[in-house]
């Protein structure tokens, strides 16, 4: 897709959001917007879309949008003020290209914005909250995890929640599971929890279960890790 017709004025900035805002509308300039990291939840023109670090949203001038972030959400803005242009005046949600995944200062704003004007247009689809599933397996990590009972709690079909988990975190949701169970049962041995109390704790069948994880995955024993 072509630029805009030049002049092009263009802020781009990485963002801090956390809570909620109230609706409001840019008169003067587009807003296109996707986080780094985080997700963010949008109601725009009365009608809910959200950003993640794969999905991105272009904001035409004038369109009252509100939003929601949970806190540490990092969000790439960039406001950009151009004469009427067919590519800015329509909202549109698009693949954030793996090449415009970087801070500001990394990429000339001018070779972001034509990144981002062609990537490929999105069609609304359900997103899927990284930090609020985390949170719900942790508060049960010495449950079954099945990629299924993941995908359920995300109302998305098993093959589907693998493909946009993957694409969202970069890796399958068993790896990512396996990583998280590791991390916890580490802090547990690190602060002096037996073997076999963190391996329940942390959805193990055994210790030896998870004796064998940990020297797989890390190269370390429950002994390494009291003397931290």
């Amino acid at each position: 897709m072509p630029p805009p017709s030049l002049p092009v004025t263009l802020d781009c900035s990485l963002r801090h959001y956390g809570g909620e805002h109230p609706a409001h509308a840019h008169a003067t300039h587009a807003q296109l917007l996707y986080a780094l990291s985080g997700r963010m939840e949008l109601e725009v023109d009365g009608h809910s879309a959200y950003v993640d670090t794969v999905t991105g949203l272009w904001i035409p001038a004038g369109t009252r949008h509100a939003y929601l972030a949970p806190p540490g959400a990092q969000m790439l803005v960039m406001d950009v003020v151009a004469p009427p242009c067919t590519a800015l005046d329509k909202l549109r949600r698009f693949q954030v290209p793996r090449a415009a995944s970087c801070p500001p200062q990394a990429l000339a704003a001018t070779e972001r914005l034509q990144l981002l004007l062609d990537a490929p247009t999105l069609l609304p689809r359900r997103g899927v909250d990284v930090q609020a599933l985390e949170a719900h397996i942790r508060r049960a990590l010495h449950t079954p995890w099945p990629t299924a009972r993941m995908a359920a709690w995300c109302h998305l079909s098993p093959q589907r929640f693998h493909a946009r988990w993957l694409e969202l975190t970069g890796r399958t949701p068993q790896h990512w599971l396996r990583q998280l169970r590791l991390d916890q049962a580490e802090r547990l041995l690190a602060r002096g929890r037996s073997l076999e109390a963190s391996a329940a704790d942390c959805g193990y069948a055994s210790a030896s279960a998870l004796a064998y994880a940990l020297r797989r995955d890390r190269g370390t024993g429950a002994r390494a890790l009291r003397r931290r």
